[in-house]
């Protein structure tokens, strides 16, 4: 009996012990959930002078320190030298096929380069591989001064543009990217500017290849490397730009793409290129962890008909070109949203993929974004017979 009370006695005097642990383990969870919460926001960016996280398509930004500093941007110059060389190819003034030759000026820059030889000829596709994938200086100036004549004139063109989209922090002084007196932009500036480029979706043909090789066949047969690891590292990343210089340090503007969402990250001013690329992967997880895309409207879905009299059919369908969407915190309640549409004024013909109008995504009266409109299917002209006959039919039919 004596053992039995002891052993009673012992158990109420522990019993106090499992209580206090257990209260200490439950405080101590909340002190760590609470250092979590604040290293989800304030503490993103270990290294780096300054970095942006916006969603692409409707540009909130979902994180930002020192975003509108100025700061050397080293070879992500090129994000706008490649939106220049795409709107020219998509104007018709380039073709993919076409031939251009290096001047001696292009054949001599320095730093990253495919060596191209003064008179070279190349492909405006194998150029252009040299510029997203190996962000070669040489090939950059043969399109620029394809496009406006010389260099100069290009780099006032990439000025232009930067106005064009309300960039407020952004001056260049050469289209590669080289530390020059003046020449300059912003984390937030550089990912508005990756914002415009992956509106041309061909570029992610360029952005996502890791290795390819140029001169193939030939004795100057040249290894292209990406110098964005983050495509082979992250999942869903299709892009954009490193950079690094002496003055700029390492940047690097990356995108990727996972559950109908774009991100676009910019940072700027890291100390190696390892910190810069954990430093993106950290930003980018941190958006797809906090927020998702409620998509109202679909890409390709009508969204209303019109009677064009004068088109082959005469009624033609009107979608959006991308999805109609909101972003929202994980865990918000939907938003009650609606949606209006302005259309340009028809001329025949039409293509699908023109763009006709635009969609506006509102919540209320607030315009939360927008998206071109365009014709579900080609819209051609119909014949003076065609529209003979319609005329024919109209005056049967309104006769009886």
């Amino acid at each position: 009996m004596k053992k039995i009370c002891l052993f009673i006695i012992g158990m109420f005097l522990f019993i106090p012990f499992i209580g206090a642990s257990a209260t200490t383990s439950i405080e101590d969870e909340k002190i760590i959930a609470t250092i979590n919460e604040n290293q989800s926001e304030d503490n993103l960016l270990s290294d780096g002078k300054s970095a942006i996280l916006i969603e692409a398509s409707t540009g909130k930004i979902l994180y930002e320190k020192n975003s509108h500093e100025r700061y050397a941007p080293a070879s992500m110059t090129k994000i706008m030298s490649m939106i220049l060389i795409m709107e020219a190819i998509e104007a018709k003034k380039l073709n993919w096929n076409d031939t251009l030759v290096a001047s001696e000026y292009a054949a001599s820059m320095g730093g990253s380069q495919i060596f191209l030889q003064a008179n070279e000829k190349m492909s405006v596709k194998d150029l252009f591989k040299a510029v997203a994938i190996g962000s070669a200086n040489d090939a950059t100036v043969v399109f620029a001064e394809k496009i406006a004549g010389t260099e100069e004139k290009f780099v006032k063109k990439m000025n232009q543009k930067a106005k064009e989209l309300g960039l407020k922090d952004t001056n260049f002084k050469n289209a590669v990217g080289l530390d020059e007196a003046n020449h300059y932009s912003s984390a937030y500036d550089m990912a508005y500017m990756a914002k415009e480029l992956v509106k041309h979706e061909k570029i992610f043909e360029f952005t996502t290849i890791y290795e390819d090789y140029l001169r193939q066949n030939t004795d100057n047969k040249f290894w292209l490397v990406n110098t964005n690891k983050l495509i082979k590292t992250y999942t869903g990343a299709d892009g954009l730009k490193t950079g690094y210089t002496s003055e700029a340090g390492y940047c690097l503007t990356a995108t990727a793409k996972k559950d109908n969402m774009r991100l676009i990250g910019t940072i700027m001013g890291a100390s190696d290129s390892k910190s810069r690329n954990s430093n993106m992967a950290t930003l980018l997880d941190y958006g797809y962890n906090s927020y998702e895309m409620q998509v109202e409207v679909k890409k390709g879905e009508v969204v209303s008909k019109k009677n064009i009299s004068k088109a082959k059919n005469e009624i033609v369908e009107i979608v959006p070109k991308n999805d109609a969407s909101v972003l929202i915190e994980k865990g918000e309640e939907n938003k009650n949203l609606n949606y209006e549409i302005k259309l340009d004024k028809i001329k025949l013909p039409i293509k699908s993929g023109d763009k006709i109008g635009i969609l506006k995504l509102k919540d209320g009266n607030e315009v939360i974004s927008t998206v071109d409109l365009t014709v579900k299917e080609d819209a051609l002209k119909a014949s003076i017979l065609e529209l003979y006959k319609r005329s024919i039919r109209s005056i049967l039919s309104g006769s009886m």
